[in-house]
């Protein structure tokens, strides 16, 4: 899977934003947190969810089940806006 090339990030200090170009369906922006900043930026090349997941593992201290649940919740999330290949 990877993040189709008509949304555009931008990550600042503690906030993550994905805003679609004129060719997406999707309208309007997703804006989170830095969690989310990681996992589109992880999304950006073509991966799969078990490699999300190992990379936010080595990134980020958490449970190992928490950061499976807010891999899948974003991954989900963008599924269902378009915003997946």
């Amino acid at each position: 899977m990877k993040l189709r090339s008509d949304f555009i990030t931008h990550n600042s200090s503690d906030e993550s934003y994905l805003v679609p170009t004129s060719g997406a369906e999707f309208s309007g922006i997703v804006k989170g947190n830095k969690t989310l900043g990681a996992i589109v930026e992880l999304l950006k090349e073509e991966t799969t969810r078990d490699q999300v997941v190992a990379a936010m593992k080595e990134r980020f201290e958490a449970p190992e089940g928490a950061i499976e649940r807010d891999v899948d919740r974003v991954i989900s999330e963008l599924q269902k806006i378009g915003a997946l290949e």
